[in-house]
């Protein structure tokens, strides 16, 4: 049986937003080394499916990612385990994402000295759509 988890609650949910904007689409892109058209060149992307540029997929990815690290730093030491990363739709140049976690399952395990926990998420844009969905499991420890 599984320990109680000690410095996460099963149940807890973790929001933030993101305002996306032509160049911090463009500059994110180049910054990965993304040189798909769809992310830097707008008559390109004008002219494509989208009907303007798009965010590359590492970018609401690494956010969503990211914004564990920065919550759970805040009191705790968590590492990264696994991600599970689904990207449902186009992530526009102007949309405003709104990324959420819930912790699904989480209790201690002795030998890594933290919590195992297992996160499920959302990031939806401004209408309501959801771009991805992710699971996660991360380990989050006490601070020394």
């Amino acid at each position: 049986m599984n320990a109680p988890p000690r410095v996460v609650k099963i149940g807890e949910t973790i929001r933030s937003t993101l305002a996306l904007s032509p160049d911090s689409v463009k500059s994110f892109a180049r910054l990965v080394n993304d040189l798909n058209p769809l992310h830097h060149d707008d008559a390109y992307a004008e002219e494509s499916r989208f009907g303007g540029l798009i965010a590359s997929g590492t970018q609401p990815s690494a956010h969503f990612m990211a914004l564990l690290a920065t919550h759970y730093s805040e009191f705790a030491q968590p590492l990264g385990l696994e991600f599970e990363i689904k990207l449902k739709r186009a992530t526009y140049a102007r949309d405003v994402l709104t990324f959420e976690w819930r912790v699904e399952d989480a209790w201690w395990k002795p030998s890594l000295n933290g919590d195992l926990v297992k996160l499920a998420g959302t990031a939806v844009n401004q209408d309501g759509e959801t771009v991805v969905t992710g699971q996660a499991t991360i380990l989050v420890m006490p601070k020394p």
